[in-house]
């Protein structure tokens, strides 16, 4: 690959030839060039994939734009390949132009299932590419200066098995659908029988978060609707599989588009992780704005909460942006939180209660704890949705006209 070359502009954009004659490249990277970009460029020589993923700096993958111009001619098979990885790798930001002299209509059409929207011959007709430049650069400015809303990933690991980390995620997904009337996902991100849905009490066998992520290339706003399930309380749901053996997406980089995408579609996303630290939950927790350690306080969930803190301190994954939630917390127990600070050496960010009899209930039944009943576990889950939000006074699901005195007061 060449060098890297800017231009002055506002808006970021990657031009990334792929197999293509220098000649043209030349041509290309002329046209771009001339653009109020700021642009880096990498030229390749051969075809890209998965398997042959070269490797971009930094630059070219934080660009908020790409315009990928593949040479169909030399090879179609490799070029439908390395298109199909550009849309992965721009996931919902990539212009790829298909530079052919065929005029066969079937290598077209490839080109275009492919996620081709241009078309350029050999012969470079550059007023074409010119006017190509020119609509793409008034949809990206456009984009740019609207700044599109973007939702918050919030992602649950627990410590180990057992402290509750399925049942707070729900919980928390539900109040902030139902009290707030947020766009709200909840992810459950466990390879095979996960419980989100038995909590909720639905049907959740033909909804997998491990399918989503494995359709990347094709996920639009339609396709995302025909795998979510939907709660009576406006949460949408992305189960696990619901069979013995199932498989986990585990494209570090599949999973981080997939869940750029949903943070598009919903102003939050929640996201019920196994207790482990893989490639998958670090790609979950890389993409997440905030991270949430759940432990119990007794002695094994403490030692397993220091190992996960001391581990996430090591790396670069933010832990600014970490906080440890202990559950089923009482002055009766053994390890107070002053202790759990000090073997931690982080503060204890929530503090939840005991309420293990009310919520076994609740899962037996299906029924979540709504957020109407002030009990002593739905009290401070509706004020973590709150502060979330930014709410400081309780607001009423059913009574529109009380939320908003309320807030006014």
């Amino acid at each position: 690959m060449s060098s890297l070359q800017y231009n002055s502009g506002i808006v970021s954009v990657a031009l990334i030839t792929i197999s293509v004659d220098p000649a043209i490249v030349d041509k290309v990277e002329e046209s771009v060039l001339a653009v109020s970009w700021a642009v880096a460029r990498a030229d390749c020589e051969g075809y890209i994939s998965p398997a042959k993923r070269p490797p971009f700096p930094q630059q070219v993958k934080s660009a908020s734009f790409c315009i990928a111009v593949i040479d169909f001619d030399k090879d179609i098979e490799q070029a439908v390949a390395a298109a199909a990885y550009m849309q992965q790798l721009f996931f919902g930001r990539a212009a790829l132009i298909a530079l052919s002299s065929s005029k066969d209509p079937n290598i077209l059409l490839r080109a275009m299932r492919a996620g081709c929207t241009e078309f350029v011959g050999r012969s470079f007709d550059e007023a074409t590419f010119s006017d190509t430049l020119r609509r793409l650069y008034q949809q990206w400015s456009t984009t740019t200066s609207r700044g599109a809303s973007r939702g918050s990933v919030l992602s649950f690991i627990g410590a180990k098995g057992g402290v509750g980390t399925t049942t707070l995620a729900v919980h928390l997904a539900m109040y902030l659908a139902q009290i707030h009337q947020k766009r709200t996902l909840l992810i459950d991100n466990h390879p095979q029988l996960g419980h989100a849905c038995i909590y909720l009490g639905l049907d959740g066998s033909r909804y997998h978060f491990q399918e989503l992520v494995r359709n990347l290339n094709r996920l639009d706003s339609d396709l995302l609707r025909g795998y979510i399930a939907t709660h009576s309380s406006g949460l949408d749901v992305l189960s696990s599989p619901d069979v013995c053996n199932g498989t986990k997406a585990t494209d570090p980089e599949a999973i981080t588009q997939t869940l750029d995408f949903l943070r598009g579609e919903y102003d939050y996303v929640i996201v019920d992780c196994t207790n482990a630290l893989d490639e998958t939950n670090i790609a979950v927790i890389d993409g997440s704005n905030q991270v949430y350690l759940v432990a119990t306080p007794e002695i094994g969930s403490i030692r397993d909460l220091s190992r996960f803190v001391d581990n996430l301190s090591q790396s670069d994954h933010g832990m600014d942006k970490v906080h440890v939630v202990i559950n089923r917390f009482s002055s009766q127990h053994a390890v107070n939180i002053e202790q759990i600070e000090k073997a931690i050496r982080l503060p204890v960010a929530i503090k939840l209660p005991n309420s293990y009899a009310e919520l076994v209930r609740s899962a037996i039944l299906g029924e979540p704890i709504s957020s109407k009943n002030k009990t002593e576990f739905s009290t401070p889950i509706t004020k973590w949705a709150n502060t979330l939000v930014g709410v400081t006074a309780t607001v009423e699901a059913d009574s529109p006209k009380k939320a908003k005195f309320a807030l006014w007061k």
